[in-house]
Parts: structure tokens; sequence; C-alpha cells
């Protein structure tokens, strides 16, 4: 290799959707709009919690934790998105780069270790409903939130301290729209092999851990709605848990989508779109299901709001 391909870099050029000048515009506004809604309405969550004696239990503080989160999220990448759409400019520095990588991961570990938090939250609530008060204290419950936090940390820290060990080339065009650690890792110089064996470890230790502690909880819960003899009993178990069934549902599958897309497909600017899914359009949504599949959460925004929802 010519030493002069392995100089250290100062910067990072993100290709976004497209390379056509005439959708920018289109972008820039769909994206604007769609940052300004994730925050308002997560926002509105949070505010909701906070204010509302009603949501003061550990069901509604996850998702007060969850809803910050997801502000987080999409506060990490699409404000220098933007910034690169409205000055016509696609770098990044590489210390901004490595630090993107380092809060996106911070993040998104946060949101799938908060959904398994839920997950385990309503089996105990469902299947342990005498003694969930007990289990689920205040102290537990900071424990829980503060194991998340440093788990989210270590594994951002570690794929980050990784990713500046690597050496790049001169082609530092990333075909994606934020510093993602795959997309990234492809562009090194050097043995990558200890990178993505560390990559797909913590993937399937991490995130299919979380999912396992999911699909767990939800076997239990499913068993025991399945012994109450009433309909109606039936039912209000079932609706506690539907918000977060779905959120969890469009969090994994989304997620699924982005690195099944990557792996068949050439495509990286495919490979971009599928990742707003996740990254953009999931934190969105995940509100309007809480707020329009929750009477409680419903009923704490009107108040808020001082009006009708």
């Amino acid at each position: 290799m010519d030493p002069e391909n392995n100089t250290r870099i100062s910067e990072f050029l993100l290709l976004g959707f497209s390379e056509g000048s005439d959708l920018q515009p289109l972008i820039f506004g769909l994206f604007f709009f769609m940052y300004i809604i994730t925050v308002f309405g997560n926002l509105l969550i949070i505010l909701a919690t906070i204010s509302d004696s009603h949501l003061h239990t550990p069901m509604y503080f996850f998702l007060s934790n969850l809803s910050f989160v997801d502000i987080c999220v999409t506060s990490t990448i699409i404000p220098k998105m933007l910034v690169n759409i409205q000055t016509e400019s696609k770098a990044i520095s590489y210390a901004g780069c490595i630090t993107q990588m380092y809060f996106f991961l911070l993040f998104v570990e946060l949101d799938n270790f908060f959904l398994a938090v839920m997950a385990y939250d309503r089996y105990v609530a469902i299947c342990h409903p005498l003694h969930y008060m007990a289990i689920m204290n205040d102290r537990f419950c900071g424990l829980l939130v503060l194991v998340s936090w440093i788990m989210s940390f270590l594994h951002a820290l570690l794929q980050s301290l990784m990713a500046l060990q690597l050496t790049f080339c001169r082609d530092v065009e990333i075909p994606h729209f934020f510093c993602e650690l795959n997309q990234v890792v492809q562009l090194t110089c050097s043995d990558n092999f200890l990178n993505d064996i560390v990559v797909y470890f913590a993937a399937v230790l991490l995130a299919a851990g979380s999912l396992t502690g999911i699909l767990y909880s939800y076997s239990k819960i499913v068993s025991s709605i399945r012994a109450i003899s009433s309909a109606q009993g039936k039912y209000k178990a079932f609706s506690t848990c539907a918000s977060h069934l779905s959120v969890v549902s469009l969090f994994y599958c989304t997620g699924l989508s982005v690195y099944l897309s990557s792996a068949v497909t050439q495509n990286s600017y495919s490979t971009a779109r599928a990742s707003v899914m996740y990254t953009v359009a999931t934190p969105m949504v995940n509100p309007f299901i809480y707020s329009l599949r929750n009477k409680d959460v419903k009923s704490a925004l009107k108040r808020l709001l001082g009006g009708e929802i």
C-alpha cells in the first residue's frame, strides 16, 4: 500500500441519500419536519409523566427515559445532516465523525436496554401483581436505568476506541447520512477483522440478549393472560402491553431490515434510506403509539395541553 494513502485523514464526506442537488431542498424539509415532530412529541411525553401524579409509576418512569433517549438519537444525527444540506457541504471532521458514532451507539443501545426493562416491568405487573410495587420500587427502577446507561456507555466506548485504531485510505466518502459504524469500518485500509468480530459479537450479546429477555417476558405474560378466566380481564391485561409491544416490533423489525438490506444489496444508498426507519421514523412515531393507545397518557396530555386530543 502506498504510504501516502495511509496518512491520518482530517475529515469524511457524508454522501447522504442522493447526489441529485434538486432533491436536497425536499430532503431538508422532510427531515426538518420529522425532527421537530420527534422532539416535540417525545418532550410532551416527558412533561406529561413529570407533571401528572397518575403517571408516577415505574412503567411511565421508563417511558419518559425512552422518550429522552429517542430525542437524543435523532439529535445526534439529524442537525448535522440539515446543516450540511443548508451549507451545501458534505464534510464532517474526523473527530466529529467518531463523536457522532459514539453518541449514536450509546443512545441506540439505551433504546435497546430500555425496551427490555419495560418488558420486564410488564412481566412483573401481570405475572406478580401483588408484589409489583415491592419488586419495582424506586431504588430498583433507578438501578435498572443506571445499569442500562453503564452498559451502553461501555459498549459505545469500546466500539469508538476500536474505530480510532483504524487507518483510513484517501477514499473517505461515506454513502450514508451519518457516521454509521459499519460504513466507517468499510473505509479502512488496515485489517478490520478484529473490529468485525467485536461489532458482531457485541450485537449478538447485547441486542439479541435484550430481545431474548423481551421474548421470555412476553411468553410468561401470554401464559398468565391465558389463565385469566374473564374476557374483560384478558383484554385489560393485554392492553397494558399493547403500546410497548408495538414499539418493540417497530424498533427491532426496522433495525433488522437495515442489516438485511445491507447484506443483500450493493446499493449503499438503499441502506441509508432503510436506516431512516429506525433512526428517525421510529423515534417520531413512538409518542403517537403511546398517546393514542394508552388512556392514561392521553388523559395526562389532555390535562397538560388544557384541551382535547
